[in-house]
């Protein structure tokens, strides 16, 4: 006698796609939890050792005891050496006067956090990736690639319209999402190409290229066609801002920015909106990105533009960039723009 096949209902995709979720949101609870149980042992070891040393004679060696003791006690379990005992204690030390950042820290990962603190030395600084770091998940090549590639000073100097353009609670999200700069040192392109050649190259390392975005676009399609009353357009490249919910427009120019650019865009923004955009989605936003702009002219173009558009620059070799030194924004708007994103 044949066994009879049990029937699966037709919304089965739906509990098993719940029970998927509730799954995963479990894992991330507990690896949350076991985080910063981690962090907070660290944060504790590191005090202890601070207050013993403290107007006693305690050098070197007590450390390396310490953790020698403490790997036979424990023994299989890492980050008892006597380096990163000392690394707890610097940990300890950088923050434990900051009201601010002291719980923060236990947000994310030990190893992003010694990142951060090594190689960040300016308290906003810190502040700033330890939020981006927990904002946006970034894995810890991401936060190493970030850091290289100043992504504190590019996102804070970016030139938008943003706040003229975006409704206040996206105003902050978007200004973190687009950069000032843009590195793309993985490309191998000569100094003189052609903005078809960028398209391609960095297409071809489409995975590099998001990385270098910030980690949460997700690419759409390049030379986008626009239809407007049976005549063709094409952008560049089409991204999608998972944090932000929206189409990102990326018009590439390998020469300088022209304020004719600002109207192009505008053009793209709108036949995105009526044309493309879903249910649900927000506005679509621009990034007009050129070799070299002169940063009054964009505040000129910038200045009447209605849709929310921001102009970077893009360069295939790593470099500071010396030009934006000193243009910072003041602390309290540094602090202003961070806390609006918390």
């Amino acid at each position: 006698m044949s066994k009879k096949i049990a029937r699966i209902p037709t919304d089965y995709g739906e509990l098993l796609a719940e029970v998927k979720e509730r799954v995963r949101t479990a894992q991330y609870a507990a690896l949350r939890a076991v985080n910063q149980e981690l962090v907070g042992l660290y944060w504790d070891i590191g005090q202890m050792i601070v207050s013993r040393q403290q107007g006693a004679s305690w050098g070197k060696a007590v450390v390396q005891q310490l953790a020698e003791d403490l790997q036979v006690e424990f023994a299989g379990i890492k980050g008892f050496s006597a380096a990163n005992l000392w690394r707890a204690r610097a940990f300890y030390e950088a923050y434990r006067e900051s009201e601010k950042l002291a719980p923060m820290v236990r947000e994310i990962a030990w190893t992003h956090n010694l990142l951060i603190m090594e190689r960040c030395k300016d308290p906003l600084e810190r502040e700033f990736y330890i939020r981006m770091t927990k904002k946006f998940g970034w894995t810890k090549n991401v936060l190493i690639h970030q850091i290289e590639n100043q992504s504190y000073q590019a996102t804070l100097l970016g030139q938008t319209n943003f706040d003229r353009a975006l409704t206040p609670k996206l105003r902050a999200q978007a200004k973190l999402a687009v950069k000032d700069e843009y590195t793309f040192d993985f490309l191998e392109l000569g100094e003189q190409h052609s903005e078809r050649e960028l398209e391609r190259a960095l297409i071809a390392r489409i995975e590099e290229f998001l990385r270098a975005m910030g980690g949460l676009f997700a690419f759409v399609g390049s030379q986008f066609r626009l239809d407007v009353d049976g005549k063709e357009y094409f952008i560049d490249l089409l991204l999608f801002h998972r944090r932000l919910r929206c189409l990102v427009a990326i018009d590439l120019k390998i020469g300088e920015f022209e304020p004719e650019h600002v109207g192009k865009m505008q053009f793209y923004l709108v036949a995105l909106d009526n044309q493309v955009r879903e249910q649900g989605e927000q506005a679509p936003i621009g990034i007009i990105l050129c070799k070299e702009k002169n940063r009054m002219v964009v505040e000129y173009a910038l200045q009447d533009a209605r849709k929310p558009i921001g102009v970077a620059t893009y360069h295939t070799v790593k470099r500071l960039p010396k030009e934006l030194k000193g243009q910072l924004p003041t602390p309290e708007e540094i602090i202003k723009l961070l806390e609006a994103t918390s």
